[in-house]
């Protein structure tokens, strides 16, 4: 849902409270899981309207989002188990136990167990830990200071316990403000127009239902005289719905900007055309609270909702079978394990360098990275994490550090001539290496880039200097010359962590696509003019994008907070989702990682297995399995000729797929290492001729 249509919402529930539709504002409130009333919930609980807390919770969060989300679940169906054990109702003790309580045993039998043995006992209160258990009152009134801990700490309420503060009435004013407009377009105007309906624009001098001219065609706009308005809507006049829109924007603009746009011609206004048009982002808008990245309930690099790793899930997968469209030459395919490396610790990025196929870069969960060469099965090299200088880091760094000093690599990419190579920490910092061949990797920057985590880091030429993109949890997007690491710029304007970047050109235009865990995406230039688009990902989460090798064709994978996953091509032209590709289920088991090859195929981990589309088909095409092993949403990357697949096993590991081009590629490098050993053993073992 776009911002526009949100604050609508807002208008909407506003409008229903003044009203007095109390039912209905509720409603509206839990099904659009934009405003979590907190004093609506402490009367609920209070009165132990549980089956009415619970739905109510049920908008805005479920069982097992997150360790918050579950301790509120808890600690609501015990206290409705206790409440039944007080009053001895057994059956219905048994029944909620049962029921609602059972689901917490597979992340705390011991506890479960406990909770049962409540069962025996003729008072509960004879349990040590419940013994000073006072009356239900008393017992609701304490719980209710621990739910709204829970509920203000959980990160999926931050932005949702606030109402903005709007002016009384403000879905009226709007309104008549709208019939003024209207009015001032009549032919002839009546100094005292007399309000029918709502339900058509308003006309004095045309009969009644007939629509008067739209305000964004007429061209008198402006230069008729004011006549008398119409009176105010009073608080119990009738209700005036919200005025018929001026047609949107067509393209990437998804809302109308907040300023005026100089005219386009030819008709629907592109991508391209959108670029060269910028709008200023609105300061009226009213900034989210995302948590920061040194929160620690923020994972670094969010998962799946309910799920703590993406790995080692002990889940049988029955075999499912994918439609087929078309035939392919197994050939295409990577089927073979050519290559099974032990990293040591969970890959979390990979990238093959751009010119040498065989180089591959991993980055760990626990701030590693290494160098393979795939080729010769060998390790060139392996760095654990640490801070360059750390004097010269902010104090939030070397604060974070020192309370929790683990970190994460979120993204490791090489520069397009494979000169140089970036990471990405979930802690601030970016590091920059120069690679000079075989084992040799130098420091050449480090940069403390976002407070919270870095997200994302891409390269990119805009006006054919090398330049490095980051974004991170700060809300920011930033631009830095990859020889000094001086900033260039900074792009501010998302309301929400930005999760990745994405650097293009197209007709000559320099820009970068941004996404954000709030589902936005936006488009940027090099400059400081804020934002070229607006419009919303499918999955509203977490979303990268990435065009197709010959940079015609634009991609985006994004998994939702539910765990749905969406992978689709977008018209740029119109800045719609072209094509929406199949095959994913209906709940994801970890945030979808995706790849594209050879501008004909795309990939993405999920399920334990690779899948693979045809670009020019949304049926699954075909599923990998490499022999099993694999996490529930392996990291995989293919090598630029995308003859090589490198997938993230469970066992902190890495498995290289070759299809035919692969395997002979491996082959050959294999066969000149054994010629180079060979040769190497027999200059070693070859007698001395004595030349006497």
């Amino acid at each position: 849902m776009s911002s526009l249509s949100r604050e609508l919402v807002f208008l909407i529930l506003q409008f229903l409270d003044e009203e007095k539709f109390k039912e209905t504002v509720h409603k509206l409130e839990q099904e659009s899981g934009f405003y979590f009333n907190m004093k609506y919930f402490e009367d609920e609980v209070i009165n132990g309207n549980w089956d009415e807390v619970e739905r109510y919770l049920g908008g805005f969060t479920k069982v097992d989002d997150n360790r918050y989300s579950m301790k509120i679940f808890f600690e609501i169906r015990k206290q409705k188990y206790l409440e039944a054990l007080d009053k001895h109702d057994r059956s219905k003790a048994v029944e909620i136990l049962v029921k609602d309580l059972k689901v917490f045993a597979s992340f705390n039998e011991e506890l479960f167990k406990e909770i049962t043995q409540l069962l025996t006992l003729e008072n509960f209160r004879e349990n040590e830990q419940l013994s000073k258990y006072g009356d239900t009152k008393s017992a609701r009134a304490i719980m209710l200071v621990e739910l709204k801990k829970l509920i203000e700490a959980n990160p999926l309420f931050r932005d949702k316990l606030q109402f903005p503060n709007l002016k009384s009435s403000r879905l009226r004013t709007l309104i008549n403000q709208s019939l003024n407009w209207q009015h001032q377009l009549c032919k002839n105007p009546r100094p005292n127009p007399d309000i029918k309906t709502l339900f058509v624009d308003h006309s004095c001098g045309q009969p009644n239902g007939a629509r008067a001219p739209s305000p964004a065609n007429n061209p008198l706009l402006g230069s008729i005289p004011k006549p008398g308005g119409f009176p105010q809507l009073g608080a119990h006049g009738p209700f005036q719905p919200a005025p018929t829109p001026v047609a949107p924007l067509a393209g990437w603009m998804s809302n109308p900007p907040a300023v005026t746009h100089p005219a386009v011609s030819g008709g629907a206004i592109g991508f391209a055309a959108m670029l060269k048009h910028p709008r200023t982002p609105s300061a009226a808008n009213p900034s989210m609270d995302y948590p920061s990245g040194d929160s620690d309930h923020v994972s670094k690099r969010p998962r799946p909702v309910g799920l703590s790793e993406e790995v080692n899930l002990p889940v049988n997968m029955m075999p499912v079978t994918y439609p087929q469209s078309h035939s392919y030459p197994q050939d295409d395919f990577h089927k073979a394990v050519a290559r099974t490396l032990s990293q040591g610790s969970a890959p979390m990025s990979m990238d093959f360098h751009p010119v040498q196929q065989t180089l591959l870069l991993v980055g760990t969960n626990v701030g590693d990275i290494g160098l393979w060469d795939v080729g010769t099965k060998e390790r060139l090299v392996v760095r654990n994490f640490k801070v360059w200088e750390l004097g010269k880091c902010s104090m939030a760094l070397q604060a974070a550090l020192v309370k929790d000093p683990t970190v994460s690599v979120n993204r490791i990419i090489w520069s397009p001539d494979g000169t140089l190579f970036g990471v990405a920490y979930s802690r601030h910092i970016v590091q920059i290496y120069s690679y000079h061949g075989g084992d040799d990797i130098r420091q050449h920057l480090e940069i403390d880039a976002h407070v919270g985590g870095v997200n994302d880091i891409a390269f990119a030429h805009p006006n054919k200097q090398l330049c490095i993109i980051t974004c991170g949890d700060d809300k920011t997007i930033k631009v830095w010359e990859a020889t000094s690491g001086t900033k260039q710029f900074t792009f501010e304007g998302h309301e929400a962590p930005v999760y990745s970047v994405c650097p293009h050109y197209k007709e000559n235009i320099q820009f970068i696509f941004s996404t954000a865990l709030d589902g936005k995406i936006k488009a940027w230039l090099y400059d400081n003019l804020g934002s070229r688009v607006d419009y919303d990902a499918p999955g509203h989460w977490c979303t990268t994008m990435a065009y197709s090798a010959d940079g015609s064709r634009l991609f985006s994978c994004g998994t939702s907070k539910d765990g749905e996953s969406h992978l689709v091509e977008w018209n740029e032209s119109e800045g719609a989702v072209k094509r929406t590709y199949q095959g994913f289920r209906k709940r994801s088991m970890g945030v979808v990682q995706f790849d594209t090859t050879r501008n004909r195929f795309l990939a993405a981990g999920d399920e334990f297995v690779i899948k693979i589309w045809d670009m020019d088909n949304t049926s699954l095409l075909t599923t990998i399995e490499a022999d099993g092993g694999l996490p529930a949403s392996p990291r995989i990357r293919f090598n630029k000729e995308g003859t090589l697949l490198a997938v993230s096993t469970v066992d902190n590991g890495i498995k290289v797929l070759a299809n035919a081009d692969g395997v002979r590629l491996l082959r050959t490098l294999e066969n000149r290492s054994f010629d180079a050993s060979r040769s190497a053993s027999e200059t070693v073992t070859k007698p001395l001729i004595n030349p006497l």
